[in-house]
């Protein structure tokens, strides 16, 4: 399956192509021949985005690819990618995925491993604060954020589950304020956001034509970039994750320090009591 459109970074066209994988192999972008693993350890997400660092390129704004993908319930795949950043679609994760649906995937003779929350780790940084706490199954997930108005506070708790992520979450869009348009814009980014890909808001009000999708479409947004954001521990996390004022830069630390702590031990048993698990692929 293939998609193509404009980064909101950096305003380039691209393309992404994503190819069915083995069992273990994870998800793998492969830019201009080289192969960078989809790892938090090759993050930067200085200057307001996220970037994937290989040895030699660099690729930004991969984060609703990765939510996209855990939440259709794909662990292995290859992401061709002809471009420096991930196009942005409609601004969710909505149109991958559809795409993704549209081919299926196909569950691989393999059991699937985990990483288990087995002690609590916290991260702050001035009022905001994540952490992950252990839980028997699953991953909990409880975001809360605050922005002036009109935002204001919204909070929401959820389970993950890839029907969870599909009605709640997948087509919640990305959001800024028109007043650092012109700072970011400065800096070189959000060249390609706009209202196709962008809820942009000014002086208390929502400026889309349209308007929103949810009432809290913003906290939902937050708790996709979560799951897109702990994708990149490598493995589906068990445990809770809880953040207030969060954003990827403070989950990315709290799975540094998690790892750092020894507080996410690898295990493989299966995680849905229903069937045997096994890792999902795209479909060829």
């Amino acid at each position: 399956m293939s998609l193509s459109g404009a980064g909101a970074h950096l305003g380039l066209v691209a393309r992404v192509t994503l190819f069915p994988a083995d069992a273990d192999s994870g998800v793998v972008f492969c830019v201009d021949g080289e192969d960078i693993p989809a790892r938090w350890s090759a993050i930067d997400t200085a200057r307001l985005r996220m970037r994937l660092i290989g040895q030699r390129t660099t690729l930004s704004t991969i984060e609703h690819l990765m939510a996209a993908l855990t939440g259709a319930g794909v662990d292995n795949a290859l992401v061709l990618v002809d471009g420096p950043e991930i196009p942005a679609m409609d601004g969710s994760a909505r149109a991958f995925v559809e795409a993704i649906d549209d081919v299926g995937v196909v569950e691989l003779a393999a059991r699937r491993s985990h990483l288990r929350v087995s002690a609590p780790v916290r991260v702050e940084e001035g009022a905001a604060w994540a952490e992950l706490t252990p839980a028997s199954q699953g991953l909990h997930l409880d975001v809360e954020i605050a922005f002036p108005e009109p935002i204001g506070r919204q909070r929401l708790i959820r389970r993950f589950s890839p029907d969870m992520f599909r009605r709640d979450l997948a087509g919640a869009r990305t959001f800024g304020f028109l007043r650092d348009a012109e700072r970011l814009w400065s800096s070189g980014l959000a060249l390609g956001a706009s209202l196709e890909n962008t809820i942009v808001l000014d002086e208390g009000a929502v400026l889309n034509p349209h308007g929103l999708r949810y009432p809290d479409e913003f906290v939902r947004h937050k708790m996709l970039d979560v799951i897109g954001d702990l994708a990149l521990a490598g493995e589906p996390i068990v445990g809770e994750f809880r953040a207030f004022r969060g954003g990827h830069a403070l989950t990315l630390k709290l799975l540094s320090t998690a790892f750092a702590a020894g507080a996410l031990r690898p295990a493989v048993e299966t995680l849905a009591p229903a069937k045997p698990s096994a890792h999902s692929r795209l479909s060829p």
